[in-house]
């Protein structure tokens, strides 16, 4: 698989697939991220664009991991576009639900749609960064240096957060009859 940065590294250079690539790898778990903090998927999605599209315009060098680089750049679009419209809601997941697949039997299907409706439901209970540190770092499979990066913070900060969110997740889960989960 070729890795992000020399994705970039090609379309610096002219070759327009490089971009088109990373549009298409990162496109939607960026939407659902921006949706966490607008809880729009219009708005989010108009963000995203404009996120590549800061990309296509100013053609940043990028010096770090180009997938960090590209979540902090939608951080800021999604506080930015939150400030200005006076949204005061914080990350959210409920857009996060996957479909089955098709050979599950009904009764798992049940089941499965539960529990990720329990999860979401204690997600939203946690506090807003614990809440972020753990998409990240689980949903999005960041290091904790590169989810440190997007939210502004050390690393140890975030592998505190990640830590007494899992905690608090636990406790969360278990008043909901969920027991014996793995973190």
């Amino acid at each position: 698989m070729i890795t992000d940065e020399t994705l970039y590294r090609r379309y610096l250079e002219g070759d327009e697939s490089g971009l088109t690539a990373l549009m298409e790898r990162y496109g939607n778990s960026l939407t659902f991220y921006i949706n966490g903090y607008l809880h729009d998927i219009n708005d989010a999605e108009d963000l995203m664009i404009e996120a590549f599209a800061y990309l296509t315009v100013k053609k940043p060098p990028i010096r770090e991991n180009f997938k960090a680089y590209l979540y902090k750049t939608a951080r800021h679009l999604a506080l930015r576009f939150v400030a200005k419209n006076r949204l005061r809601r914080c990350f959210g997941f409920e857009d996060l639900g996957q479909e089955p697949e098709s050979g599950s039997l009904i009764e798992e299907v049940i089941q499965t749609e539960e529990r990720n409706r329990i999860l979401h439901l204690c997600m939203e209970q946690l506090n807003p960064d614990y809440r972020e540190a753990l998409y990240l770092v689980y949903f999005e499979n960041m290091r904790h240096a590169q989810a440190a990066d997007v939210m502004r913070k050390s690393e140890k900060q975030v592998a505190d957060l990640v830590y007494r969110g899992k905690r608090s997740l636990r406790i969360r889960l278990e008043q909901e009859g969920i027991t014996g989960a793995e973190y």
